[in-house]
């Protein structure tokens, strides 16, 4: 899944048009981040730089990023040397995962200076860094010192680009070249030499050679055929076409389920039926759509962690406070016992004395009559140890009834902080973030001598429309589904959640017919809406990235909320009950209209 460097190539081509552009904005999103907007002749564009291990990646981008309110350091620094700079070149030495930009700045006296933003992609030792015309670090987004690589990154130190390994350009090495490089690697299998032999390419196109070659059977280097080299050197000439004409098929690789897998520059048949495909027009188009979703989360758990943590403590403190209370509850089963205990003691009172340690009595309640032996306190008279037993079924009576209570309180306290947490995971703007730790200070998880300043402005629910227009309401938190399901929506309205599980509360806005509403099945929405706004619930909820999810649904005027439940608990009588797939294209559709 790493960006390589064919693709990387590509990205390249699409920055060209850049050149000529003049810095307007610098931001720093996350810690490993940078966000360039520069202003060219076709206008603003932004231009993305991920540094984390995993998503590294520099592209362009269209995503409503939201940036901190105070910038960090390096964001600072690098608006003081860059702010009102002109772009002048992009450089990618070979295929290797580096991109240099050059750009024409002013000094503090005023004099142009050319620096370099020199972008590292590559993996874990990716990084961001800043050169003056010397090709001395000013300073980069990751300080590496001479205790972790043997080529330092700090300021003051002269930079160097990575060293090669001496493999081939993907474009220019001949045929025979190629061969002569990849019969050092006999014993290899295919794709694995074809990774030793070509630079710049990432695994998953290594494998399309390969299955290319062999129709999917495994070939060892060392004994491939006429035939074999024959159709991988077509392959990779067919490739090289697209390449230098710029038709690259820019492919995503999903799993049938929906989940994100992989990418390349090039079309993808390696995984048949096991595997869809997704083309993009471009590279950037294709990076933003493949990150977008990990990123912002990301980002959310940068700013969150805190409350990640809390509510990760309290939900496990919860748990084991009530499987505690539940161990204990099955030791009230044994309370009727004692009592029966109690009351053998009491009816043999004649034959008993102090001092006894044991007594068998016939136990009364069998209707067998049978013998039981029944412990006693040889320090108590028999009326005492008649009293204790009584006194421990009491004890135990009276434990079995707040026990019973706790636990079901403990248990809507796990569920709550679930939904809770469940709507942190979505949350994508400090506003979101804001609601939530309001919402938990509010129902004193979180001590509101840590709140500073006002309380954050509440945000509106997310809107969408159905395919048939009838406009579909989402809240973001449990505050906002209680305000969206018991104040702003009329009773012929419909409301959906996803059944049996945390997730949002979903509304379809319908017409208010008044006293001649009969909340009959003929006056639900048609069929269509009801299915997307079904998918909007399934998908704002856990059940996100399952094959499909059940979604209960009714009018509003069925939906109750107890007296003193937690927020966004309700109950509902009514309903219906339809089953969908939560899309996330369909859904992202509906949002867009």
């Amino acid at each position: 899944m790493a960006l390589d460097g064919v693709f990387l190539s590509e990205i390249k081509k699409e920055l060209m048009p850049l050149i000529g552009g003049r810095v307007d904005k610098i931001h720093q999103p996350s810690k490993g981040e940078l966000l360039f907007a520069l202003r060219t002749y076709d206008g603003l564009k932004k231009l993305l730089i991920n540094t984390v291990a995993g998503t590294a990646r520099l592209h362009l981008t269209n995503a409503d990023i939201e940036n901190p309110k105070q910038p960090p350091m390096f964001c600072m620094l690098m608006r003081k040397h860059l702010s009102g700079a002109k772009l002048v070149d992009i450089r990618q030495p070979d295929f290797e995962r580096v991109i240099m930009m050059d750009f024409d700045a002013t000094n503090e006296l005023g004099d142009m200076v050319r620096l370099t933003v020199t972008v590292e992609l590559m993996g874990r030792r990716a990084n961001l860094l800043l050169t003056d015309e010397d090709g001395k670090v000013i300073d980069s987004i990751k300080r590496v010192s001479t205790e972790v690589s043997e080529t330092p990154v700090l300021p003051g130190v002269v930079y160097t680009l990575p060293e090669s390994d001496g493999r081939l350009s993907l474009t220019e090495c001949s045929r025979e070249e190629f061969e002569e490089k990849l019969a050092e690697s006999a014993k290899q299998e295919l794709s694995k030499g074809i990774m030793k032999t070509l630079q710049g390419i990432s695994p998953v196109f290594a494998r399309e050679c390969a299955f290319f070659t062999s129709h999917s059977a495994e070939v060892i280097v060392g004994e491939m055929t006429p035939d074999h080299k024959d159709r991988l050197w077509f392959y990779i000439k067919k490739i090289r076409e697209q390449i230098e004409k710029c038709e690259n098929k820019f492919t995503v690789i999903k799993t049938t389920s929906g989940e994100l897998k992989d990418f390349c520059f090039c079309n993808i048949d390696q995984y048949g039926g096991l595997m869809v495909t997704k083309q993009f027009e471009s590279a950037s188009a294709l990076l933003d759509y493949f990150y977008s979703e990990r990123d912002s989360l990301s980002r959310t758990r940068q700013k969150a962690q805190d409350l990640f943590r809390l509510l990760a403590n309290t939900i496990d403190r919860t748990e084991s406070r009530v499987k505690n209370q539940q161990l204990e509850l099955k030791d009230c089963a044994k309370r009727e016992q004692l009592k029966q205990y109690g009351d053998l003691i009491t009816a043999n009172l004649y034959t008993l004395e102090k001092g006894m340690t044991e007594a068998k009595l016939i136990n009364f309640y069998d209707p067998e009559q049978s013998e039981v032996t029944v412990k006693l306190d040889k320090r108590l008279t028999p009326v005492q140890n008649a009293q204790k037993y009584f006194k421990e079924y009491r004890k135990l009576d009276t434990a079995e009834k707040v026990l019973e209570k706790l636990i079901s309180q403990g248990e809507e306290e796990a569920k709550y902080l679930d939904t809770v947490l469940d709507a942190l995971t979505r949350a994508r703007t400090e506003g979101d973030i804001a609601a939530l730790r309001q919402e938990l200070t509010e129902q004193g998880y979180i001590s509101r001598s840590r709140q500073k300043g006002k309380p954050p402005k509440a945000l509106p629910p997310m809107k969408f429309k159905s395919s048939e227009g009838y406009e579909i309401r989402v809240g973001r938190n449990n505050a906002q589904n209680d305000r969206l399901t018991c104040k702003d929506s009329k009773k012929t309205d419909v409301w959906l959640h996803a059944k049996d599980i945390t997730g949002c509360h979903v509304i379809i806005s319908c017409p208010d017919r008044g006293e001649a509403a009969k909340f009959t099945p003929d006056e639900l929405p048609p069929d269509r809406t009801i299915e997307e706004a079904a998918m909007i619930a399934a998908y704002y909820s856990k059940a996100k990235n399952s094959s499909r999810c059940d979604v209960d649904y009714t009018f509003v005027k069925f939906v109750k909320k107890p007296a003193g439940s937690k927020p966004g608990m309700v109950i509902f009588t009514h309903n219906y009950t339809i089953t969908v797939k939560p899309d996330e294209e369909i859904v992202q559709g509906l949002e867009n209209q």
